[in-house]
């Protein structure tokens, strides 16, 4: 199948992934942005949704790099969630291509609102928890890593956003820790399905280059905003975030 690619689409494209890169770096969710941008520069849904594990990679990159410089990743607890990361990913992108998403989505309006609720009530997001010990914390990652990475394989937006909550929730981990660990499993699973794409030739490789290095502009941005103002300005995007993924997923399913 051929696809277009004029002037428009780079036009349409490039700020709005470099609004998705910021978006991601800070809170996750870069996506919701992101790939609704490629289908409105008229790309096919497989066509978009693999391109857009391209420049969401790269933007990853740069936020772990600067994330990393700060400190805030350890490499030994991150290892064992990107090796489930990278497993889920691959799951979810081969089940992208042989099935519908359609009953997903129906499950997802349930979620949404109970995750919503869970960021406003405001304990999933704070640093007050008791920590657990090292073994079930990476446990706990693992199963958050593998579960959210076959999600993000298999469709995508909003999947850094769930990786911070269950982290910072469920596994106990510090905000900034959280949110760095995060970006790592996040661009584990973004590769795992991206290799997927790549042999199945669903990747446009010039537009996800292109739009990538805005998306690295905008995480670079993003991360030197959650060093000054933390958890400050994660609990508002997220909450953006999630009601933007539930206006998507309704409006699709009305479509």
């Amino acid at each position: 199948m051929g696809v277009e690619i004029t002037w428009r689409t780079f036009l349409i494209l490039l700020p709005l992934t470099g609004l998705a890169g910021f978006v991601d770096a800070v809170a996750g969710g870069g996506g919701l942005i992101s790939l609704p941008a490629y289908m409105l520069a008229g790309l096919p849904a497989h066509y978009a949704i693999a391109t857009n594990k391209v420049s969401a990679g790269m933007g990853m990159i740069m936020a772990v790099y600067r994330y990393a410089r700060s400190g805030y990743i350890k490499w030994k607890r991150t290892a064992i969630c990107v090796a489930a990361g990278l497993v889920g990913g691959s799951i979810g992108a081969r089940l992208s291509l042989m099935i519908s998403d359609h009953y997903f989505k129906i499950i997802m309006l349930f979620i949404l609102p109970a995750t919503a609720f869970l960021v406003m009530k405001g304990h999933a997001l704070s640093d007050d928890k008791e920590e657990l010990s090292f073994g079930k914390t990476a446990v706990l990652a693992s199963i958050v890593a593998l579960t959210i990475g076959a999600y993000d394989g298999f469709y995508g937006p909003g999947s850094g956003t769930f990786m911070l909550l269950l982290l910072a929730g469920v596994a106990h981990l510090p905000l900034a820790e959280a949110n760095a660990t995060a970006k790592v499993m996040n661009l584990a699973t973004c590769l795992s399905s991206l290799t997927v794409y790549l042999i199945n030739g669903k990747v446009l490789l010039l537009v996800g280059l292109a739009a990538g290095m805005t998306s690295m502009i905008g995480a670079w941005i993003g991360t030197k905003m959650f060093d000054r103002d933390g958890a400050k300005i994660v609990k508002p995007l997220i909450i953006i975030v999630i009601v933007l993924f539930l206006i998507k997923i309704i409006t699709e399913l009305m479509a």
